[in-house]
């Protein structure tokens, strides 16, 4: 952290045919029975009794287009429905159309044939699911969140054409659904190796108009890619293809040595509504190389509305960069670092998520610069803080007076200093800063004085909700 730099400065129906309204291109290595459906990986999906695939009706792109099942094609992209985290539920989202899976009108009578219908936030709970393991292996139970009915192929029969309806739940064959990874000749938009649409995920960024009005899913093949990208276009999610985060990566070693903190970003995200999921942004900087600026920023984000979901960032100091500009929510992935490792102004939401410490002196996990006049910062909730040595590792320090910190029903493992959690930055003190804590668990989280602590009250007003909300309800969170 350099304390001299001020906070503010710191700072064809698919491919990528970028007209298309939605544009979604993705592949895997064959077809792979999925272990558990996963946020952000493409499926067909299978009765259990015919053996045919949800489709929607004449591969239409209209709201109100009914599904019904039809002899699998894992290349029909009216077949395709990528599984898209909602808090504990997930949208199933139309490859052909970009439209989620909908129970009209949030009907609750067993029998109501499903339809597909625009998204919008993907709050709606009439297009929320959830993913029970059958009694017959490799089988889902899919139970409507607004309505607690399950999907079915009618009747279990096994004429084409038949309607996929929703009726009350029952572990039978016509409500086991097989969930399949995308297989076959679709290419993916990036691939390092020559075999996708570009070479470069910046070049594939870049192809992206610059008023771009709708979302453009940019899939990229497992590999290394040392680039610096720019998410500078708005709606743009990347999208690893691998089978887990660790298979894409996007790496570089720049530093402030050489760029400035602010500068030495690997992977910027600077435009409003982008994504990122199943892949890694990392700074592999050796700090032995420069000397002096050891910082090195994996991900910087500058923009509004920000999603990442099962990704990997890694770095040692100051590696996550989220500046004042910047909402974001993160969910079920990964940041490791050393100093300062998140930081910057910006309101930030971390969702059962693994924060490590690795350096085995310990050092701040947070260096919030949280504005007096901005409610939120930094939340971690039901996340797992994690370190490589016992009672070394402090939650944060105040990069400006009045950061705001607050760690909620999170498991604080020994790594944590517990007698002082909390540490003086420069002339800032950490007790004029706003760091709270919450019902947290672990033998890292014990209560002191040293230790503030929301009260239960209080704490109605510190949920990923009222983080994220800002001037236009963004609930990403669910």
């Amino acid at each position: 952290m350099r304390h001299g730099i001020q906070a503010p400065s710191r700072a064809a129906k698919i491919a990528v045919v970028l007209a298309v309204p939605v544009t979604v291109l993705t592949v895997s290595t064959g077809p792979a029975q999925a272990a558990a459906p996963a946020d952000g990986v493409v499926y067909t999906l299978a009765s259990g009794a015919s053996g045919k695939c949800v489709e929607v009706t004449g591969a239409s792109a209209d709201n109100g287009a009914l599904l019904v099942q039809t002899a699998c094609a894992a290349s029909a992209l009216d077949q395709q429905f990528r599984a898209v985290a909602r808090g504990s539920a997930f949208n199933l989202v139309n490859g052909g159309s970009g439209r989620c899976i909908d129970v009209p009108g949030a009907s609750t009578v067993s029998g109501t044939q499903l339809q597909q219908w625009g998204c919008g936030d993907g709050g709606k709970t009439n297009q929320q699911w959830t993913f029970t393991p059958s009694a017959t292996s490799g089988k889902y139970l899919v139970k409507s969140v607004a309505t607690g009915l399950c999907v079915s192929d009618k009747d279990g029969s096994t004429a084409g054409n038949n309607p996929i309806v929703q009726e009350t739940c029952s572990d039978v064959a016509r409500m086991q659904w097989s969930f399949t990874s995308v297989s076959g000749s679709a290419t993916p938009t990036v691939a390092s190796d020559g075999t996708g649409r570009y070479r470069t995920v910046q070049a594939a960024i870049d192809a992206v108009p610059a008023g771009n009005g709708s979302q453009v899913v940019i899939t990229i093949k497992p590999g290394t890619y040392r680039e610096i990208v720019t998410v500078n276009k708005p709606y743009v999610t990347l999208q690893g293809l691998g089978s887990s985060p660790s298979d894409t990566l996007i790496v570089n070693n720049r530093s402030a040595y050489t760029h400035g903190t602010s500068g030495s970003y690997t992977a910027l995200i600077s435009a409003r509504d982008a994504a990122a999921t199943n892949l890694t942004f990392s700074n592999d900087l050796d700090e032995s190389t420069v000397p002096s600026g050891a910082q090195a920023v994996a991900l910087r984000l500058d923009g509004d509305r920000t999603t990442l979901t099962n990704v990997r960032i890694l770095g040692d100091q100051d590696t996550l960069l989220v500046n004042d500009s910047a909402r974001a929510y993160v969910k079920n992935s990964y940041v490791e670092g050393t100093v300062d490792f998140i930081f910057g102004g910006g309101t930030i939401v971390f969702h059962s998520c693994d924060i490590y410490e690795k350096r085995s002196t310990g050092g701040p996990v947070t260096a919030a610069s949280t504005a007096a006049a901005k409610t939120y910062g930094f939340l971690f909730y039901k996340s797992r803080i994690t370190g490589a040595t016992n009672n070394t590792t402090t939650l944060g320090r105040p990069w400006r007076p009045d950061a705001q910190v607050l760690y909620r029903e999170s498991t604080l493992s020994a790594t944590i200093a517990t007698g002082q959690p909390w540490t003086d930055m420069s002339s800032n003190s950490w007790k004029n800063a706003r760091f709270l804590e919450y019902r947290n668990n672990g033998a890292g989280a014990t209560t002191n004085a040293n230790r503030p602590q929301l009260s239960d009250a209080q704490a109605a007003n510190y949920t990923p909700q009222k983080y994220l909300a800002g001037g236009d309800g963004w609930n990403p969170a669910g």
